[in-house]
């Protein structure tokens, strides 16, 4: 286990604004060793350990509002992606089955032979490809709000504007240089529009968005490391492409807020797993964790009991 200094200030748990009264009676962040890639997650709580895997533009912050209940039942670990937050930002790595392999790493140096896992958006295709190319890991599997690259059907170029309003960030994030520059000073007017349009009628408080913005502007690393699953998408859709004819056999969570994914997530999972529960969020857009916590708290909580109750024997 690493013996790095206790992570303090913005990004870490010390420095982060709006958390639930008691959360840092509970979590503490850590810098942990990940196969020789300095990871920071934040931990707390007992019971079996459950995996947390945020998306894209955010952090482990994330979770911050389901975190408190989950640690009631769980030891829970909520990471900060390879190139996010507090986490190392190497120039590769990116690639699913990379970042997959790190996200082991650091449950093993967490003393964590198997877990439950959840990925949203961007951690979607991470925590998939943790369970397809770590099968004897994960005990169930919960995701919402993305597709799979090399599974699900590519979206067209020409969509319907509210779309691609929501999606046109899919290409332009791939960009090997342009997108950086473009961004860079103008955080605020990119992220903003993100957030923004991604949250259907029930909009982020506007001081999270400030706070996920100005995480991302504070180091151009960061900026550079929020690009790199986007860079890396043909070599994931390859990855996928191998991955699907081994079809994940553990029960699997999909979930997709009503103005926003919708049922996408459970047609996609569909398409992977044998043992899939389809879960559609009324009256939420993309941000599930952030816009609909009670309900996510609630189906995840369901779903992973009978998990909780075998470990717990």
């Amino acid at each position: 286990m690493s013996s790095s200094p206790t992570p303090q200030g913005p990004g870490s748990v010390s420095g982060a604004p709006g958390l639930p009264a008691g959360f840092t009676d509970t979590f503490t962040s850590r810098y942990l060793d990940a196969g020789g890639l300095r990871l920071h997650a934040v931990t707390g709580g007992e019971g079996p350990p459950l995996l947390l895997v945020h998306g894209w533009p955010q952090t482990w912050y994330a979770w911050r509002m389901l975190m408190p209940a989950l640690a009631r039942d769980f030891s829970v670990v909520a990471v900060d992606q390879r190139g996010i937050g507090l986490s190392d930002k190497p120039e590769g790595g990116y690639d699913s089955a990379t970042l997959a392999s790190d996200l082991v790493a650091l449950m093993d140096a967490l003393g964590h032979p198997r877990f439950a896992l959840y990925g949203t958006d961007v951690g979607m295709p991470i925590a998939y490809a943790v369970a397809a190319d770590h099968r004897d890991r994960v005990d169930r599997l919960v995701v919402s709000e993305a597709p799979l690259p090399g599974i699900s059907p590519s979206p067209p170029l020409f969509l319907p504007p509210l779309l691609n309003e929501r999606l046109w960030h899919l290409a332009f994030n791939q960009l090997p240089k342009i997108n950086e520059q473009l961004v860079t000073g103008r955080e605020e007017i990119f992220f903003g529009a993100e957030f923004d349009a991604s949250a259907g009628t029930n909009k982020l408080p506007g001081d999270v968005v400030r706070y996920y913005i100005d995480t991302l502007a504070a180091d151009p690393d960061h900026l550079r490391g929020s690009f790199g699953f986007y860079r890396a998408i043909p070599t994931t859709s390859a990855q996928n492409e191998q991955r699907k004819g081994r079809r994940l056999t553990l029960p699997v969570l999909a979930i997709g807020g009503a103005e926003s994914s919708g049922e996408g997530p459970g047609n996609t999972m569909k398409l992977a797993a044998d043992d899939v529960q389809a879960l559609v969020l009324p009256g939420c857009g993309h941000w599930v964790a952030e816009q609909a916590p009670e309900e996510l708290l609630a189906a995840v909580t369901a779903f992973l009991a009978p998990y909780r109750q075998t470990a717990n024997r």
